[in-house]
């Protein structure tokens, strides 16, 4: 889509949304939105006559809710689709299903903790990601379910880590790997690129799947094995460490590489404080966060792991980290959760 506008339909009951996005939009001389509905039964035909390239979807409309049309749009005529919901309980919960069903990315609606202004610059970062996404590498995980009991740690470890970067792609992604993982895994810290409150019903759900405990990290928790702490939306999370004990700090600050949490800054807080003692993992997501990172912590002695081209639904910040000759294993996203073990256990 070098040399071609990126053609957008906006689906939402708002007047007043589908007019600031439109408008918004408009602006970026690489998109066309090519209409705008207020439900899933306008949105219908116009999806058929218009071709877009990508969907702005919102899953609380009158009619039929954004989640029904959604599998129904996945099975008849898949292409990228992005949520754009509000921040209350059944919206977040919502788009998390939304996503399983195969949305490509989660926004919050203006008016929650993002700003316009680093809302308008995300949604046009996602929607150009969007855009690129081959349908067909959207990934299942029942795979993960049934095989997962094979994949075991040989030897305790109270000292190493594993750090987990992830986008575009990543909730689906960092899924599959995190269903694999035995319940002596070695504490993980995950940077997934999600709006605030959508990464609470993402640990949430997360939880209620796997072995290990998943759970939104707050300051100050302590790093444990059979934990994974997942970094909340719109505050940057960083590994600390007090003696034996490795804790987290969960802060504010300007945003690294137009993101917060930033996959970056957890990357080079880990490096400085677990140094060879921590696994990297960057798994698919566009853009470069995470690359520089990642270089970092195998500079410190860190071993480190790419998910590959082909089922990335992004191969964006695991290039741009294989780029730098930060990556050790390119792995495909099924064999990951081994590539995690058997650096374990390689001690």
């Amino acid at each position: 889509m070098e040399n071609q506008k990126i053609k957008v339909l906006i689906v939402d009951d708002s007047a007043i949304v589908r007019k600031i996005f439109s408008e918004d939009l408009s602006r970026e001389t690489d998109f066309e939105v090519v209409g705008a509905a207020p439900d899933p039964f306008v949105a219908r035909d116009k999806i058929v006559r218009l071709k877009p390239d990508v969907v702005l979807l919102d899953i609380e409309m009158p009619r039929m809710d954004g989640l029904t049309f959604l599998k129904k749009l996945m099975h008849y005529y898949p292409l990228p689709v992005i949520i754009v919901s509000s921040l209350t309980p059944k919206g977040s919960k919502m788009a998390l299903e939304a996503m399983e069903y195969g949305a490509i990315e989660v926004l919050s609606k203006p008016g929650g903790p993002y700003s316009v202004g680093d809302m308008s610059h995300q949604l046009k970062e996602k929607i150009r990601a969007a855009s690129k996404v081959r349908m067909d590498r959207r990934c299942g995980t029942n795979s993960a379910i049934s095989d997962r009991e094979g994949l075991r740690i040989l030897t305790e470890t109270t000292q190493k880590l594993i750090a987990i970067g992830a986008s575009t792609g990543g909730t689906e992604a960092l899924k599959e790997v995190l269903i694999r993982l035995p319940q002596n895994t070695p504490g993980v810290l995950i940077v997934q690129h999600m709006p605030a409150q959508f990464t609470k019903a993402f640990a949430e759900r997360l939880n209620g799947l796997c072995q290990i405990e998943v759970k939104e990290a707050k300051d100050g928790d302590s790093v444990l094995n059979g934990q994974a702490l997942i970094a909340p939306g719109n505050y940057h999370m960083v590994l600390r460490r007090s003696g034996a004990r490795y804790y987290v700090n969960v802060k504010d600050g300007p945003m690294v590489n137009h993101q917060r949490p930033a996959v970056d800054v957890l990357f080079h807080s880990v490096a400085q404080y677990a140094g060879s003692n921590a696994i990297g993992v960057l798994l698919t997501g566009m853009g470069s966060d995470g690359a520089k990172g990642i270089l970092k912590m195998k500079e410190a002695g860190a071993r480190t792991i790419a998910q590959d081209e082909e089922s990335c639904i992004v191969f964006g910040m695991p290039k741009e980290a294989i780029k730098l000759n930060a990556i050790d294993r390119v792995i495909p996203l099924g064999k990951i959760s081994e590539g995690i073990i058997q650096m374990i256990n390689m001690g």
